[in-house]
């Protein structure tokens, strides 16, 4: 059976005969998980093989926003508090081994309850005087940092079985909007944003899945937010920084989008994105979304299953609890 070339939410711990039933209609490539789905870890798996029983696919990727810091759906008392990505990029000489180890761990507590596939590592390079929707979340200020530690974080999430999605592409640093909540519009030029911005997404352009950014650079596209621009998915995400992954839209219910849902998904194909998202689980946006939606074909296929192809089985020989252990004490020790 085809999939559309789509990524929903669902709105509960448990899904409703409705949302089964338009899963089963909708036929999404896959699903992304928030705090709002998330129990006890016997309820997420049974979340996660349902989703997946929806649509008849063993393989189905599931996702999640699990960086640490202030964006972790999975936390105590179940799972630990992991550390935003800042902090690790304060640990003088250890930051990459300890946020690799992180990202070990992270991956280990999302396969043992069916996710596999992290929305990390965060790839923005933020700026004094942006918006901190990104703040802490970034590894560092310098690009160089950014991508060593994020190299670091993808590499120890697919040692765990979890596919690595870099964000957002081809960057968020410099935006003084939270793209939640409004359009960020960003007015540096083409040369100022390949200096800085763009050298960790093309650092690790190798990686499979990219999300894009709901940003408006004047300098490349005055018109169009990154999500819907084709000059920008074109020659820059694709040619400047020559990543050639699957390519999904951050959400498309942020209100740094307008317009009809279904329209926002349509632009988003005709710019060239692979995959739409939709996060919040609204059954009519939902919907919308769907009708807006092709299926999965192409380049967009292609790219699809050769980002499944690199999820290899969690390592059956890795020690968790030593792992923890020294993880906590790594972070301890530099404190």
């Amino acid at each position: 059976m085809t999939s559309r070339a789509l990524i929903l939410g669902c709105a509960g711990r448990t899904l409703s005969a409705e949302e089964a039933a338009f899963f089963r209609d909708a036929r999404p490539w896959g699903f992304i998980l928030f705090k709002r789905n998330i129990g006890t870890p016997e309820e997420v798996l049974a979340l996660t093989q349902a989703l997946r029983a929806t649509i008849g696919r063993a393989d189905a990727p599931i996702l999640i926003d699990q960086e640490g810091g202030r964006v972790q759906r999975m936390g105590p008392p179940h799972w630990p508090a992991y550390p935003a990505g800042g902090r690790l990029g304060r640990l003088n000489g250890s930051g990459s081994a300890m946020a690799w180890l992180g990202a070990r761990l992270m991956a280990h507590d999302l396969a043992h309850v069916g996710i596999n596939v992290d929305c990390a590592p965060v790839l923005d390079v933020p700026v004094a005087g942006a918006h901190n929707i990104i703040g802490d979340r970034a590894y560092g200020d310098r690009p160089e940092t950014v991508a060593e530690l994020g190299r670091a974080v993808a590499e120890g999430l697919m040692a765990g079985g979890v596919l690595p999605v870099m964000k957002h592409i081809p960057g968020h640093g410099r935006a003084a909007v939270d793209s939640h909540h409004g359009l960020p519009v960003v007015e540096a030029s083409r040369e100022a944003l390949a200096a800085q911005d763009f050298r960790p997404f093309r650092a690790l352009a190798d990686l499979p899945m990219a999300m894009s950014a709901h940003v408006v650079f004047t300098g490349l596209d005055p018109e169009r937010p990154v999500t819907q621009s084709p000059v920008v998915i074109r020659d820059i995400i694709r040619g400047a920084i020559g990543f050639d992954g699957l390519l999904m839209t951050d959400d498309l219910s942020m209100h740094a989008l307008t317009g009809p849902f279904r329209a926002r998904a349509e632009a988003a194909f005709t710019a060239g994105i692979d995959v739409a998202l939709h996060c919040n689980g609204e059954a009519q946006e939902m919907r919308a979304v769907a009708e807006g939606t092709p299926e999965l074909a192409g380049a967009a296929l292609r790219r699809a299953e050769a980002a499944l192809a690199r999820i290899a089985p969690e390592c059956a020989a890795f020690d968790v609890r030593e792992a923890r252990a020294r993880f906590e004490a790594g972070l301890s020790a530099a404190a």
